[in-house]
């Protein structure tokens, strides 16, 4: 059974959603202290009778019956959604306003508003992605902080500043007349695939693959690819991206939580289901003139999951996509993914000179699995001391007990000829891990 942590974290985005369109995007203060209030009164039932068959209905039903206190409590003291104007204000109405806000097609269609009205024009990118994490996502200021490979206090103050954009809006994004859709889809995206590459291989200093985020991640795209205006090649290929990586999730670990490398897996037990949505919505992101950067990736990945033995790999093709997504997206984590790919294609002595031309490679310098590659590439040419070296330092930068396991596990096989493969591990170098601090000249914060 999951954890009331675990469930809380999930409900908490759709809730403040719903009520955020409810009680006006100025009173987010008020907003916050409603699901506290809520979540609070289903701690203590639960402690005292245990967790409920479904507690996602017990969750929603608490935090309508706060809201609805709420209203009748300060309905005259305060104002709340402009647009729902005297509906509010008369007790013949605002039970049914309430709870049409709460069936399931509203929550959907409130978290489709929530996720664009965090995309402010006034907000840059960076800290749009951040609100949408915070706010719709649950993310904590520490998570975000790793996401982005910042400092707890830059984005604590990011997401304080953004947070009164956000109020001084005074309503939700109107997703049925969207002017501006197409300029906030971007911002969207991004936060998207941050939310799903934490779950995947985040920051988390318990464990290394946190599946439920990935679920979220995926859910939150199929919402956005409901909506006209939203299901673009672009979000296609992102969910195809997230579907074709979430297919291998349960091969990602071991029993015990311990890191499997890609060409270790088992694939029969990657999800065949998964894999044929993934190729198929990879199929409708062709339908478009533009190429993006998830496209790119997750034709990467598809290339991966139908090669039947790790030894199949196209490995010439995927160098061209890591060619192509450099043209799109230079970074230095996408040119040692392409690095280690020409390892595997042309040899470690290749994908070592290839890792020493990446511009801005100190970039790389507190990312474990840079130093991990270069122990690797090492090895296999037979300089075991620097090796272990570079293996040591990729350890002492492990995030989390099961990356540390996993890189000291290449530390002993410096010592043997037959060590654990590399065979370029996607599910480690995949792009997904590169971070907006990856990319230079980010726009400043207002």
């Amino acid at each position: 059974m999951r954890s009331s942590d675990e469930i809380f974290r999930r409900e908490a985005g759709p809730t403040r959603a719903v009520l955020v369109r409810i009680f006006g995007v100025h009173n987010l203060p008020l907003v916050e202290d409603v699901i506290q209030d809520a979540f609070c009164r289903a701690l203590d039932v639960w402690n005292a009778k245990g967790m409920p068959d479904d507690p996602r209905a017990w969750l929603i039903a608490t935090a309508k019956n706060c809201a609805l206190d709420v209203l009748r409590r300060q309905r005259t003291a305060q104002r709340f959604a402009p647009e729902l104007g005297r509906l509010l204000e008369s007790e013949w109405t605002v039970a049914p306003v309430v709870n049409e806000f709460f069936a399931a097609d509203a929550i959907q269609d409130s978290q489709l508003r929530m996720m664009f009205s965090c995309c402010h024009p006034r907000l840059s990118q960076q800290a749009q992605v951040a609100l949408i994490l915070n706010i719709l996502c649950g993310f904590t200021v520490e998570e975000i902080a790793g996401a982005f490979v910042e400092g707890r206090s830059a984005v604590e103050k990011r997401i304080a500043r953004a947070k009164h954009v956000l109020r001084g809006s005074r309503k939700l994004f109107d997703t049925a007349a969207p002017a501006d859709f197409a300029d906030r889809l971007p911002a969207v995206h991004r936060a998207l695939y941050l939310l799903f590459n934490e779950g995947y291989h985040g920051a988390c200093a318990q464990t290394a693959v946190r599946a439920e985020l990935c679920r979220e991640a995926m859910r939150l795209t199929a919402i956005l690819l409901q909506h006209g205006s939203g299901a673009t090649p672009v979000s296609y290929a992102l969910s195809s991206l997230m579907c074709l990586h979430a297919a291998r999730l349960p091969t990602r670990v071991d029993a015990t939580g311990r890191l499997i490398a890609l060409a270790d897996q088992d694939r029969s037990r990657w999800d065949a289901e998964l894999i044929r949505e993934g190729m198929m919505l990879l199929e409708l992101s062709a339908r478009g003139l533009e190429t993006s950067e998830y496209h790119l990736e997750a034709a990467i990945a598809s290339f991966h999951v139908l090669a039947p033995r790790a030894e199949d790999t196209n490995w010439k093709d995927i160098i061209a996509l890591y060619d192509a997504l450099l043209v799109i997206k230079p970074s230095a984590v996408v040119a040692l993914n392409r690095a280690i790919a020409i390892a595997e294609h042309e040899g470690a002595a290749r994908g070592l000179e290839e890792i020493s031309a990446i511009a801005q490679r100190d970039r790389m310098a507190s990312y474990p699995f840079y130093w991990a590659a270069l122990g690797e590439l090492e090895r296999r040419c037979g300089h075991d001391a620097e090796a272990r070296e570079h293996h040591r330092k990729a350890a002492s930068l492990a995030r989390n007990p099961m990356e540390r396991e996993y890189l000291q596990a290449r530390i002993a096989a410096c010592h043997r000829q037959d060590g654990p493969s590399l065979a370029h591990d996607e599910d480690i170098w995949i792009g997904a891990l590169d971070r907006p601090a990856d990319r230079p000249g980010r726009p400043a914060d207002p």
